[in-house]
């Protein structure tokens, strides 16, 4: 897989990772918020992904170019 590529899917996974650290904890520490948590939690968690497409795409775009 083309260096530039991965290093954006990491950094993806890295944030959906935090995410559901944080939401984790959140929930544990204040129960009766729990479904409102779990609701903003996977709000982020798709922000997150949304956010990384753009990279991604030009990371992926920059890595066929280079192999050409």
């Amino acid at each position: 897989m083309p260096v530039r590529t991965l290093v954006e899917l990491l950094h993806i996974a890295a944030g959906l990772m935090a995410t559901a650290l944080i939401v984790a904890v959140a929930t544990w520490s204040y129960p009766l918020g729990r479904e409102t948590i779990r609701l903003v939690g996977w709000a982020t968690a798709v922000a997150v992904v949304a956010m990384g497409v753009g990279p991604l795409r030009r990371a992926w775009t920059a890595d066929r170019g280079r192999q050409r």
